[in-house]
């Protein structure tokens, strides 16, 4: 019986009141230790819900998916219905198989599957304990799956200390446990411990805070105080710790060394530590004592503490000594070859100094673990080796490992560290494995990675510039990878930067044989406005000579945007994300969806680029790409804006520049500021939209591509208020950009900024060469509409309604209400009969994901290959096809193939 957590305990009945009726959800209990946390864990376990448990390890915390491991392991039979690619991510996740490593979010995608297959038959229940100790892979990837559960029937509940930083679970529902009330404390206390004395049962409940584990604990300590001795001021952990110290000093001898080799141990399995015991003296029977006190439980396979309180305290008050023979001693009871990790984590816990052959174990660990993609595991144990290494030259190389693996695995804070330290230990004597510049070159790329995510931009930018300089003889493919890097890094500082770093491209000797080749001199084309270059060409080419498609052709997709290759980047970016789908390889995916979104804006495909942010979107934040999530954002703000959706746009702007994301130098602050702007153009609030897009016309903003799309509104802006001499400024800059592009649809753009800045006797002329040049939809639509305007104002009404019924039309098709209804106030006004907004189609009436998911399944595609596609499980993908056929009208899958679905 639980004393006192009525509300906590409704909260975990309505979760999994949900979970029966197949809906999934997933709950983060918070609190200190010893509040009760387990004890909620175990309520939720005796509903009656088949159930699987897993919980952190202290020890295990550098040991990849382990933790995954443990929760899985009942249902590892079911991988076998797994899709292929899934099924051998898992087994090279758990060291089953070799195959080659897969994307960490493939892991977290043959999770959510594995989940869904073991609740085919009805809910399931998942409780992860200690999750604040759980290794970084296994949190990674359950926080993964339990923001992409939805409709699956399975319930997700992490217990984890009380701060936010022990287990960061952002956009998860928490409960924060505090201590019990005074009288569901005293309750406790008197069930359990009836024959207190009044002074120590009013000093417990005093002392104890509440705390469940304290009220229990605490009074064989408190008895054994003086009386009147008065509050102890140690905290309250530490004071539980002494107590089960003290209960355990009171077991024999080898019981004790049984303990210790079961708390250093890092496993729960009773025969290793029985092993390790037996090297030290103890034996089986000396763990009976032990079980008979409660302090652990055995059910003859494994061994368990009754608390994590009591393992830490009895590691900890336990003499060095006898803790570094209880490594040694485990290190040798685990002899089987998947037990090599933790075998070489022992090793290196028993090591009193520098020890060649631990450290060489610990980097074969490494090794194993970056296959994995465990990487947090593997720089741990980079780190380890390299401090336990006798051979300078192998330090320095075990700690570039270190250095170059926390990049990987997003610890930019930690990469840097640990770059500075390899950097200050390289020497002459390195040129034998790797030629010093070059160990620098290494080191220079994660340094400046670290600097570019603090936010420091112009450092990041100086020292790949520098290292590239460095081994552009030597090594010229590296010096090109650093220098895409400085490009990535020069686009927020500014053109000048921009063009220091192609200079350097430039020069640099890459033969036709290598794939950086094509993409570097496309990237250099299109820094410079070569305008004539063509991106299928140069993709090709990358990929013929053995590019690693999708990664070495993402920023391509930017590059292209740069010099208006829209249909091209679209095309380009589409084959990209297919490819990342079938490869499983999520994390490039944000990248690529929002280049398409950028391009199918401007292409006039609203619909199409908000599926593209939207599934963006939600990828950046379940994956933690806090770079994209502000990017998406805060295109999704602009398509908002287009719409005239007030609120949604300034929500999706507030999202975007976040003081997490960086606030105003959020990576989405010129789209932010190109979406805030065309919501006041379309409001008629022109001041302030001109100012917003004023701020895109200067540097750092001016050479983004979004900086350049917003000239013909800052026009516009401009002339609406009179200010001719910043409209010419601007249409100098647009006409030059469209006699240097080609471009027929800037030509366009050019000319209608002509016609509204120019002497009114050009307007006309100007006007009519726009339409006929012809142009994007929405763009093409606006010139009608202005045209529109300007006829009316000159009195020819035939005219101004030849241009502006059109333009209605096209902006009710792309639900640009400001602009449909500033068409309607204009035909309004040539006494023309006001049309009716028409009503929304189909598709409007779903969501971007069910949009998807429809599209899909009309193609033919089973619910597992759209799951597969869309980093869904299969049963969330059938809710979401239940949810869209009455919104569609239809009853069956083979309906869909007959309606308008682009």
């Amino acid at each position: 019986m639980l004393h006192g957590r009525e509300a906590e305990q409704a909260e975990i009945d309505r979760l999994l009141a949900q979970a029966r009726e197949g809906r999934s959800g997933a709950l983060i209990l918070r609190g200190e230790p010893g509040i009760g946390k387990t004890s909620l864990l175990d309520y939720a376990a005796a509903q009656g819900i088949p159930t699987v448990r897993s919980a952190g390890i202290e020890s295990e915390a550098e040991l990849p998916f382990a933790a995954l491991h443990l929760l899985l392991r009942p249902g590892l039979a079911l991988t076998e219905t797994l899709p292929a690619r899934q099924r051998a991510a898992l087994h090279a996740a758990f060291g089953l198989g070799d195959g080659e490593p897969a994307d960490r979010m493939l892991v977290g995608l043959a999770v959510l599957s594995l989940l869904a297959e073991e609740s085919t038959e009805g809910p399931l229940l998942c409780l992860i304990d200690d999750a604040h100790w759980l290794d970084r892979a296994s949190a990674e990837t359950l926080l993964f799956v339990a923001r992409r559960l939805e409709a699956e029937g399975v319930a997700v509940i992490f217990a984890t200390r009380a701060g936010a930083r022990d287990f960061p679970a952002p956009g998860l529902p928490e409960l924060t446990l505090t201590g019990l009330r005074q009288e569901a404390a005293a309750a406790l206390v008197d069930s359990r411990a009836p024959d207190l004395s009044p002074a120590v049962r009013y000093r417990l409940l005093t002392e104890a805070y509440g705390n469940p584990l304290a009220l229990l604990e605490l009074p064989a300590v408190l008895a054994t105080e003086a009386p009147g001795s008065g509050p102890n001021p140690l905290p309250l952990t530490q004071r539980l710790q002494v107590a089960f110290h003290g209960q355990v000093s009171r077991m024999p001898a080898a019981t004790r060394t049984l303990l210790v080799a079961a708390a250093a141990a890092g496993t729960d399995d009773l025969a290793t530590i029985l092993r390790a015991a037996t090297a030290l003296g103890a034996q089986l029977a000396d763990l009976q004592p032990a079980q008979d006190a409660g302090l652990v439980h055995s059910d003859g396979r494994s061994l368990g503490f009754r608390h994590p309180l009591l393992r830490s305290a009895v590691y900890q008050g336990t003499p060095l000594a006898q803790r570094l023979a209880a490594h040694a001693a485990l290190a040798a009871a685990l002899v089987a070859p998947e037990e090599a990790d933790l075998r070489a984590w022992h090793l290196a816990s028993a090591a009193t100094g520098p020890d060649e052959n631990t450290a060489a174990a610990l980097e074969d660990s490494a090794e194993r673990a970056r296959r994995r993609s465990g990487y947090s595991g593997a720089v741990a144990a980079y780190e380890r080796a390299a401090g336990l290494s006798t051979d300078p030259a192998a330090r320095v190389r075990r700690l570039v490992a270190a250095a170059e693996t926390a990049g990987e695995a997003g610890q930019l804070d930690r990469a840097g560290d640990l770059a500075e330290r390899a950097a200050a230990m390289i020497g002459p004597e390195h040129g034998d494995d790797e030629p010093a510049t070059l160990l620098r070159a290494r080191l220079d790329l994660v340094r400046a990675t670290s600097e570019f995510g603090a936010g420091k931009p112009f450092s990041a930018h100086h020292r790949l510039l520098t290292g590239a300089e460095a081994v552009r003889t030597q090594d010229p493919v590296r010096a090109a990878r650093m220098l895409a890097q400085a490009v990535h890094a020069a686009w927020y500082l500014g053109a000048g930067e921009l063009a220091q770093v192609a200079a350097h491209l430039t020069t640099l000797a890459l033969p036709d044989t290598e794939p950086l080749a094509h993409i570097t001199r496309y990237t250099v084309a299109a820094i410079e406005g070569r305008y004539t270059v063509d991106l299928r060409a140069a993709a090709a080419g990358a990929r013929r000579t053995g590019a690693d498609s999708p990664r070495d052709l993402v920023q391509m997709c930017g590059a292209g945007l740069v010099v208006g290759q829209d249909d091209q980047v679209t095309d380009l970016a589409r084959e990209l994300i297919a490819e990342c789908r079938e490869q499983g390889r999520l994390a490039l995916l944000p990248t690529l969806l929002f280049f398409r979104a950028e391009a199918e804006t401007f292409l006039g495909r609203p619909t199409e680029a908000r599926l593209a942010a939207t599934e963006g979107l939600r990828i950046a934040a379940d994956i933690g790409q806090s770079h994209w999530v502000s990017q998406q954002s805060a295109c999704l703000g602009y398509l908002a804006a287009l719409e005239g959706r007030e609120q949604d746009c300034r929500d999706l702007v507030g999202q975007a520049l976040a003081a997490p994301l960086g606030g105003a130098d959020a990576p989405g602050a010129t789209w932010a500021h190109a979406a805030l702007g065309l919501l006041e153009l379309g409001q008629g609030k022109v001041d302030s939209a001109l100012t917003r897009f004023e701020l895109l016309a200067e540097e750092p903003a001016a050479h983004h591509v979004i900086g350049l799309r917003t000239l013909p509104d800052l026009i516009e802006a401009a002339v609406r208020l009179g200010n001719s001499k910043r409209a010419e400024e601007a249409l100098q800059r647009l006409e030059a950009w469209a006699e240097r592009s080609g471009r027929s649809w800037v030509a366009a753009l050019a000319h209608r900024c002509r016609a509204l800045a120019g002497p009114d006797a050009e307007a006309e002329h100007n006007f009519q060469a726009a339409l006929e040049v012809g142009g994007r939809p929405f763009e093409q639509a606006r010139t009608q509409l202005l045209y529109g305007e300007w006829l009316r104002r000159t009195r020819r009404k035939v005219d101004a309604r030849n241009q502006l019924q059109p333009a209605l039309e096209t902006f009710d098709r792309l639900d640009a209400t400001p602009w449909a209804d500033r068409a309607r106030t204009e035909l309004a006004a040539l006494g023309v009969g006001a049309t009716a907004r028409p009503a929304a189609g189909v598709l409007a009436a779903l969501t971007p994901q069910e949009l998807q998911i429809v599209r899909l399944a009309a193609q033919g595609m089973s619910n597992r290959d759209i799951a597969a596609q869309l980093f869904l499980s299969p049963r969330t993908v059938g809710h979401h096809l239940y949810k869209a056929y009455p919104k569609l009208g239809v009853v069956s899958r083979g309906e869909l193939a007959a309606l308008p679905l682009e």
